[in-house]
């Protein structure tokens, strides 16, 4: 049998090598038949060039808001899909958000099921937010997502509406470990924000840049702690989501050294974006309404640059979008917090768009060169493999080998883009008005995406060129833990202590 496709002269970036020109990758269907060279051609045959370029996994983008209730003004599957193609990802795991009244979860998939299903230009999954985990949900109706491929939930710290105590974050760290899912959380301290917010507002500072003041370092990394002291007490593997501080990131990186299973994310804000940000202009006093987001950009360049020692070093896991934008030139989106002239951070919904950005920003400063941040087999792990490992893809996504799905981004050669790429509101795919990076320039952009084998995204060529129902659901089977380890005992405890309590 011949080959659908054969991707030719590109230079191939895996998890852990960087191919020699004139290796191939040869497409049956949907899928990665082989690597080889001269691969044989027959006459229906197509042949991409890819002109010297690289060739990356297409993007796993494990952290994306579509069609969320608390964002009516923000991105549905169809922008939001469509948006992650023109940037190279090819997977998105978006949220299922549980109703803190809910007494059961089942409805609430079916629903997003419903918001998805033949509205998405790329394949997608989705995580379940639990907010109110009943033991009926634990015990009967998990173990049913499980089984339908929905193998992750995440946990909320903070925010009134979502967030649980100790006690039920410690219940469902133990149903995480017995059955298996990948527990996500969102480490704040609540209650360090609201004394704070509280304060502010008595005393009159309700501008955007005080977003940033209301929920400080210290509020993370106090919850980082307590939430790696309830996992090791569990003996439960977990990542914690969009990490800004540096303190925190030292917990997990003490943490990782102590071979617990403690994985971590970032996201593009917290590398490139700081407070400043958040202050406005004289023609727009509230455009820092833009940047709202938690954790909140932090202060310092100081700041950005230990998240990228976490990006080169290993300590996070996942570099995710974490897209949650809301349109800002709306009464029902970022303007809910601007009243008759009056600006009030606490009512601008959170969250940014970057879906599409994410990979071309990290790609610039990816490379072999002495100044490169991290290397091109760091950029793959970050945006594809590792993501595709840790949420149950691993041997579908996330890799350029024989039986992947022939999941795909050439990018340019160096040579066609010798001035960059800038990032402009115009240009992009989103359903949002804006973007944080505008006017930024990234080094590359990606010409081709391609999804289980079809060009979905044709730079040269009209841009999208996939269809709004090549997406498909993603069923995925059970993470796999990535860093550390379990069945270690917890700091203190004697050996089997757990046994009389777990």
């Amino acid at each position: 049998m011949g080959f659908d496709s054969i991707v030719t002269n590109g230079i191939i970036v895996t998890a852990s090598d960087v191919l020699p020109l004139g290796v191939e990758i040869g497409i049956i269907g949907s899928n990665i038949s082989c690597l080889g060279t001269s691969l044989p051609r027959c006459e229906s045959t197509k042949i991409i060039d890819a002109k010297g370029a690289y060739i990356t996994p297409g993007g796993v983008d494990s952290h994306v808001h579509f069609a969320q209730d608390n964002s009516p003004t923000g991105d549905n599957f169809i922008s939001g899909t469509r948006s992650a193609i023109a940037g190279g990802t090819t997977s998105v795991l978006a949220f299922a958000s549980q109703l803190k009244t809910a007494t059961t979860v089942l409805p609430t998939v079916e629903d997003y099921h419903t918001r998805a299903k033949n509205q998405s230009y790329c394949d997608y999954g989705f995580h379940l937010i639990l907010t109110n985990p009943t033991p009926e949900i634990m015990s009967k109706e998990l173990p049913i997502l499980m089984s339908q491929g929905i193998t992750s939930v995440k946990l909320y710290m903070t925010y009134e509406p979502l967030k649980l105590g100790d006690a039920a974050i410690l219940d469902v760290l133990m149903s995480a470990r017995s059955l298996g899912f990948t527990a996500m959380v969102h480490a704040e301290n609540s209650d360090i924000i609201s004394l704070i917010t509280s304060r502010l507002e008595a005393a009159g500072h309700s501008e955007p840049y005080f977003h940033a003041i209301s929920r400080p370092q210290i509020a993370e990394n106090e919850a980082t702690y307590r939430i790696i002291s309830l996992a090791e007490l569990t003996d439960t593997p977990i990542l914690i989501v969009h990490m800004s501080s540096e303190v925190a990131m030292k917990h997990v990186r003490k943490a990782q050294t102590r071979m617990l299973p403690i994985h971590a994310e970032t996201c593009p804000q917290y590398l490139f974006l700081l407070s400043e940000r958040l202050k406005g202009n004289e023609q727009d006093l509230f455009e820092g309404a833009k940047c709202v987001c938690s954790p909140p950009l932090r202060h310092h360049p100081k700041d950005l640059d230990a998240m990228w020692r976490g990006i080169a070093n290993g300590t996070f896991t996942t570099f995710s979008s974490d897209h949650a934008p809301s349109t800002y030139d709306h009464s029902g989106g970022k303007k809910l917090g601007l009243k008759d002239g009056v600006m009030t951070y606490k009512h601008i919904p959170n969250g940014v768009p970057g879906v599409e950005t994410r990979l071309p920003l990290l790609f610039s400063h990816a490379g072999q060169e002495k100044t490169s941040r991290l290397s091109l087999q760091r950029f793959v792990q970050l945006t594809s493999s590792d993501p595709a490992k840790l949420y149950g893809l691993e041997g579908v996504k996330g890799n350029i080998a024989p039986g992947c799905d022939a999941d795909l981004v050439i990018w340019y050669p160096e040579s066609e883009v010798e001035g960059g790429v800038v990032i402009e509101q115009k240009s992009l795919h989103h359903g949002v008005d804006y973007t944080p990076y505008e006017g930024m320039t990234v080094k590359n952009w990606p010409r081709y995406t391609i999804l289980r084998g079809k060009v979905v995204w044709d730079r040269d060529n009209g841009g999208v060129v996939g269809g709004v129902e090549d997406g498909k659901f993603l069923v995925r089977g059970k993470g796999r833990i990535v860093v550390g380890k379990m069945g270690q005992e917890a700091t203190g405890m004697l050996s089997g202590e757990r046994d009389y309590w777990r």
